[in-house]
């Protein structure tokens, strides 16, 4: 018996360490997503911190323009409330106001040569594209940990580990069919 004894407490540290290793991968996915998240509010935050820079120089120069200055900040602002809420489905929608009023302020710009050749706006123009591109590519990052967590959290033995320890799917950043289509660019400046 001593035998069947050290065998069943073999099974038992190896079944334990099994049931370790998949809960520190889990821990580990969790944080990966709070990272991501993070990464994309620091972005948010700078572009947020841009934004009444770009349209106090537009403001200059783009007298007439008014309702296009105005859609960029009410945008600004939803942004800024979905992200200090963490609210991920709020932030799409927000984000696809944004850009898109984004897009129409650099498209009433193109009316304005005087404003196009100010130092400050292309400085600005640049700055806040970039912080889109990179915005872009933390989201996808983003998806990417979200995905693999939901994935870990529905396969077997995973899935008994993760209802044990309450650990929950995460909520994938998704944007609106306009915002990932095709720009039309006749429209803009038609």
């Amino acid at each position: 018996m001593p035998i069947a004894g050290a065998l069943l407490l073999g099974l038992l540290v190896i079944l334990a360490l099994y049931v370790i290793v998949i809960y520190n991968r889990l821990v580990g996915l969790k944080h990966d997503i709070a990272k991501a998240w993070s990464n994309i509010d620091v972005l948010l935050k700078q572009r947020h911190d841009e934004l009444p820079k770009l349209v106090e120089t537009c403001k200059q120069y783009m007298k007439h323009e008014r309702e296009t200055l105005e859609k960029v900040m009410q945008a600004r602002a939803r942004v800024s409330s979905a992200r200090e809420s963490s609210d991920v489905a709020a932030l799409g929608a927000a984000e696809t106001g944004l850009r898109q009023g984004l897009m129409n302020l650099f498209a009433v710009a193109e009316a304005y040569p005087e404003l196009k050749a100010d130092e400050s706006f292309r400085n600005l123009e640049a700055r806040i594209t970039g912080l889109e591109n990179a915005i872009a590519d933390r989201r996808e990052f983003y998806n990417d940990v979200v995905n693999s967590n939901n994935v870990r959290l529905e396969q077997f033995p995973d899935i008994i580990i993760a209802r044990l320890f309450a650990f929950k799917p995460a909520e994938l950043l998704v944007f609106s069919a306009e915002e990932i289509g095709d720009v039309d660019v006749k429209a803009l400046f038609g």
